[in-house]
C-alpha cells in the first residue's frame, strides 16, 4: 500500500527537529500501537539532538522492556544506549502517587495526613471513573512546569474511549462541583453551632438514606474527606484548565494513532472532529501496522487462477521439449535401454526418491500462491478503509508505518519503528 497523493504526507522529522515543538501527544483507541509509537518518537528525536522524557500510562511496561529499564515510576528514568547528542528518559504513570503527591504538595502536614489515611480518599486515588487520565494531564503539567525537558512525549491512557483524555478534567470538576459535593462541604464551610445544626437537620433526611445504602461509615469518611479537601478543590480545577490551555498552545502537537481497519480508523475520525472543535493543534495521523507486498502487480485474481491450475495439472514444465516429454512418460527408474519387466514383475524404483508425505514443489508452489491471493485481499480492504478516512478528512497529513515481522522488544526495533514513521521504509516493501 501507498500513500495517496491527494494526501498531504505527514513530515515527523520536521516536527521532531522544530524546537518550538514542546509536547507530542500520541493518542487513538486501544490496540493500535500508541506505546510503541510514542517510545518510538522518543528515540528518534532524542538520537536527533533533542532532550526527551516519554510519559506512559500503559499498564502491560512494554515501554520499559524495549528501552531496556528494568522498571519505570512515576521518575523520569534515562535511557542507556541513545546513539546520538541527545538524551531520552521515560516514565510510568503512577496514578495514586500522583495523586498523594499533589495532597503533600498542597496541604499542611496534618491534613496532608488525614487525607492520605481516609478511606474514600484512598479509593477515590485508586480507581474513580477519570482519576488515570486526570492524573496524566496533572502530570503532564508537572513535568512541563519543570522546564527540564525540550520535548515531552505522552502516550494516552488504554481508556475504552480515545477522547477521555480530553474529557478528564471536566469531569473530575463537575464532580467536584456537583450538588452532592457541595452539600457536604456546606457543614464543614459553615462551622461551629450553625454548622452542626445544618448537619443535624439538613443532612437528616440524606444521611439516613444513603446510610442505608452505602453504609453509614462510608458516608462518614466521605465528609471527612471534603472537609479536608476543601481547601485543595480549587487548585484541582486551576491546574487543569492550565494543562488545557498548555494542550490548546502552538507549542503542542496531536498524532491520532490508528490501524488500517474500520472501527480503529472511525474512532480516529471521531478524534480528529473533536481536536478541531476544542481547537487542538492536530500534527496528522500515524497509520500503523500496514501491509504490504513486494509482488504487488500479481492480483488475487491472477494469483488464484495460478494456483488452481497447478493443483489441477494444467501446467507442466516444458523445459526439454518433446524429448523431456518422452522421458517423463518412461516408468520410473527406468531408461530407453532397459528391458521390459517380464510378467509378474514390477520396474525398479528408487525407494528413497520417493517421499509421499512431502509436497509436490506444484503443491508448495500453489499455496504461496493463495497467501499471496489473501495478502493482496488484506491490502485492498485496508486500501478502502484508508480512502474513506482521507476523503472525510484530506486535510490531515498521512504517514504509514509498514507492519513489522514481529513484536519490538528492544531500542533497535524502536528505531526501525522510527525510520517507518520518517518515511524510510514504505509499505509497499512490508513483509
Amino acid at each position: 500500500m501507498t500513500v495517496d497523493p491527494a494526501a498531504a504526507p505527514l513530515e515527523v522529522d520536521p516536527l521532531l527537529d522544530d524546537p518550538e515543538t514542546r509536547i507530542i501527544v500520541c493518542c487513538g483507541s486501544g490496540g493500535v500501537g500508541k506505546t510503541t509509537t510514542a517510545a518510538a518518537l522518543g528515540v528518534r528525536a532524542a538520537e536527533r539532538g533533542r532532550k526527551v522524557v516519554v510519559l506512559t500510562i500503559d499498564p502491560a511496561r512494554r515501554l520499559a522492556q524495549s528501552m531496556g529499564i528494568d522498571s519505570l515510576d512515576n521518575t523520569p528514568r534515562q535511557v542507556k544506549g541513545i546513539e546520538g547528542p541527545g538524551e531520552l528518559h521515560a516514565m510510568m504513570l503512577d496514578m495514586k502517587r500522583t495523586f498523594d503527591e499533589i495532597v503533600e504538595a498542597h496541604a499542611d502536614q496534618d491534613r496532608a495526613r488525614a487525607i492520605l489515611e481516609n478511606p474514600f480518599y484512598q479509593s477515590l486515588s485508586a480507581g474513580f471513573a477519570g482519576t488515570q487520565e486526570y492524573m496524566a494531564m496533572e502530570k503532564l503539567g508537572q513535568l512541563r512546569a519543570r522546564e527540564e525537558w525540550d520535548l515531552i512525549v505522552v502516550d494516552t491512557p488504554p481508556s475504552r474511549s480515545a477522547l477521555d483524555f480530553l474529557d478528564a478534567p471536566k469531569r473530575l470538576g463537575s464532580f467536584l462541583d456537583g450538588k452532592f459535593i457541595r452539600l457536604l462541604m456546606a457543614p464543614a464551610k459553615m462551622g461551629g453551632r450553625a454548622g452542626m445544626k445544618f448537619l443535624n437537620v439538613g443532612m437528616s433526611m440524606m444521611t439516613g438514606t444513603l446510610g442505608k445504602l452505602l453504609g453509614g461509615q462510608f458516608l462518614r469518611d466521605v465528609q471527612t474527606f471534603v472537609a479536608a479537601m476543601d481547601t485543595m478543590f480549587g487548585g484541582f480545577r486551576t491546574r487543569a484548565d492550565a494543562t488545557y490551555r498548555l494542550l490548546q498552545a502552538p507549542g503542542t502537537a496531536f498524532l491520532v494513532v490508528a490501524a488500517p481497519e474500520r472501527d480503529a480508523l472511525r474512532e480516529a475520525a471521531y478524534f480528529v472532529e473533536r481536536l478541531a472543535a476544542e481547537e487542538m493543534p492536530l500534527a496528522g495521523l500515524v497509520l500503523n501496522r500496514v501491509h504490504g507486498s513486494g509482488a504487488a502487480r500479481l492480483s488475487a485474481e491472477r494469483a488464484r487462477a495460478a494456483a488452481e491450475n497447478l493443483e489441477e495439472g494444467r501446467i507442466v514444465d516444458q523445459g526439454h521439449g518433446k524429448n523431456g516429454v518422452r522421458e517423463a512418460a518412461s516408468p520410473a527408474g527406468s531408461s530407453p535401454d532397459s528391458p521390459d519387466p517380464g510378467p509378474g514383475q514390477l520396474p525398479h524404483q528408487d525407494t528413497e526418491s520417493q517421499t509421499p508425505e512431502q509436497p509436490s514443489v506444484n503443491q508448495l508452489t500453489a499455496g504461496l500462491l493463495r497467501l499471496h491471493a489473501e495478502r493482496m485481499q488484506v491490502l485492498k480492504r485496508e486500501q478502502r478503509t484508508r480512502d474513506r478516512f482521507t476523503a472525510l478528512h484530506p486535510e490531515v497529513p498521512v504517514t504509514e508505518v509498514a507492519a513489522l515481522p514481529g513484536d519490538v522488544h528492544d531500542l533497535a526495533g524502536l528505531r526501525a519503528i522510527g525510520d517507518r514513521l520518517a518515511g524510510g521504509s514504505p509499505a509497499t516493501g512490508a513483509a
